[in-house]
């Protein structure tokens, strides 16, 4: 089944007037009253919103949450991408503020709009599922890029463990509508198979994502194909990779391999190594306290976000 994205984005009067119409579905009723809310505030109010539709496949609403600095703009903008193994997860981070939300308060600080996304999780949606929904999102943000006040050529990817995955294969994979300008993947798996002995049983989360119990040839060349390694070539936005030395969940070599293969064939390609650091972000704060202002301070060289006093 195809996607059906919501472009319901009219003048303020008739977004009112549409947002009350019984007909359309409540997920859409939500979202029209948000951009409404965003358009009647006017261009230099910041905001945050929260459980936007931005496609409906499968009969699945899938959502996302945004915040969007104040100014005329255009601003740059990141889609960020949690992590949880491609089965579990959220947008929000849950009360602990996990996952891939410890990036969202840093990136407000330095100005860049950001777009926390849902997607459709294994095993009642297997590969490439969540794929097909990270395209999905990137193709939403740059349609109603105008709306938002988004500049759609500044736009980056940053995804966590499986989002860090997802995030890299969705950039190397692109169409040039769906192309973005830098990618950042936190301890994401770039060669799935990694490590795999013939014949031996996959991982839990493996047989959830692919629908394969054990790593034969044929799950060998599904897993290849899934692998962002195996797409690398010359022309890809930058990379900034981020990985704790210490990771025994995704190896810190998933990192180091990526980065040689990107390096090269010319694609520029940064690595933060977390000294000691395990899965997961949430502690790094201990190793390295300023490594969330390295990540928004590389993004904001990378999409050239002005200074404060300097944005119009």
């Amino acid at each position: 089944m195809g996607y059906i994205v919501d472009s319901h984005f009219l003048p303020v009067r008739d977004l009112i007037l549409t947002a009350r119409a019984s007909t359309i579905r409540p997920a859409m009723k939500t979202s029209l009253w948000f951009c409404c809310l965003v358009l009647v505030a006017g261009p230099a109010v910041a905001a945050e919103l929260h459980d936007l539709e931005f496609a409906h496949v499968a009969g699945e609403s899938l959502r996302l949450d945004a915040w969007l600095p104040e100014g005329a703009g255009p601003h740059a903008a990141a889609i960020l991408v949690h992590g949880g193994g491609w089965t579990g997860g959220d947008k929000s981070g849950g009360p602990r503020k996990a996952l891939i939300a410890p990036m969202q308060d840093p990136l407000q600080q330095a100005g860049v709009a950001w777009f926390s996304i849902n997607y459709r999780l294994a095993p009642k949606h297997p590969y490439p599922a969540c794929l097909d929904d990270v395209l999905a999102a990137i193709r939403w943000v740059k349609a109603h890029a105008g709306e938002y006040r988004l500049d759609p050529d500044r736009l980056a990817l940053v995804g966590e463990s499986a989002g860090g995955h997802l995030v890299s294969l969705a950039a190397i994979k692109a169409s040039a509508a769906e192309r973005v300008a830098a990618v950042v993947p936190f301890y994401g798996p770039s060669d799935l198979t990694l490590g795999l002995k013939p014949d031996e049983p996959l991982r839990k989360n493996f047989v959830a994502l692919f629908g394969r119990p054990t790593y034969d040839e044929p799950t060998q060349a599904l897993l290849r194909a899934a692998s962002p390694l195996s797409y690398v070539r010359a022309g890809l936005p930058p990379f900034l990779l981020v990985h704790g030395t210490a990771d025994v969940t995704v190896p810190y070599e998933q990192s180091t391999l990526l980065q040689a293969k990107l390096r090269a064939v010319g694609v520029p390609c940064d690595f933060i190594s977390i000294e000691g650091g395990g899965h997961g972000m949430g502690p790094w704060i201990k190793l390295v306290p300023d490594y969330q202002q390295q990540v928004a301070g590389w993004i904001v060289r990378t999409l050239h976000v002005l200074p404060p006093a300097a944005r119009p």
